[in-house]
């Protein structure tokens, strides 16, 4: 029975929350006039188009909600996988 493990599901969570959020800040940046400034604003306290500070903000609250999900989601995921046991491979 494979197990999932906190820190290895975190740190790529993280990784890919705040990829997804610079490849998107600099998209906003090349065509303004469809980028998420005002979706991040919503999604991130504290985020506002665009200072240093703010995009630094929403860097860490992106690497944050990476922590976060692997906090509820590994868990959730081990006590599923070992209640009901199921096999991919097969």
């Amino acid at each position: 029975m494979n197990r999932l493990c906190f820190k290895p599901v975190a740190a790529s969570l993280s990784t890919f929350l705040a990829t997804t959020y610079v490849l998107c800040v600099v998209y906003g940046l090349i065509f303004h006039e469809y980028a998420m400034h005002k979706v991040w604003e919503i999604l991130l306290p504290g985020f506002s188009w665009l200072t240093w500070t703010t995009f630094f903000v929403g860097l860490i609250e992106t690497i944050l909600y990476g922590i976060y999900v692997a906090l509820v989601f590994v868990p959730l995921y081990n006590f599923f996988n070992r209640k009901i046991g199921y096999d991919c491979s097969e």
